[in-house]
């Protein structure tokens, strides 16, 4: 598995640990070194823009994770 795959597996179990019944939807390229990211709970989704380097970094930079987690719970709270 590499960096990417290993970053995106990464957002993934933050996502999980954050709300369960959220399912996501990774793109498996960024545009403009940004993953457009959905996130969906029920009938509501709402969309992220995430830097690809913050995703090749969560699952070896604590602050990146603890900013991306942040700003997940409050994406998903808004759902």
């Amino acid at each position: 598995m590499d960096e990417l795959e290993i970053g995106k597996q990464k957002f993934l179990e933050v996502v999980k640990d954050i709300d369960s019944a959220v399912e996501v939807v990774i793109p498996t390229v960024s545009s403009n070194s940004q993953f457009l990211i959905s996130l969906t709970k029920g009938p509501n989704r709402k969309f992220i823009m995430v830097h690809e380097d913050d995703i090749l970094d969560i699952p070896t930079e604590n602050d990146i994770l603890a900013k991306v987690t942040i700003m997940l719970k409050s994406e998903i709270s808004a759902l």
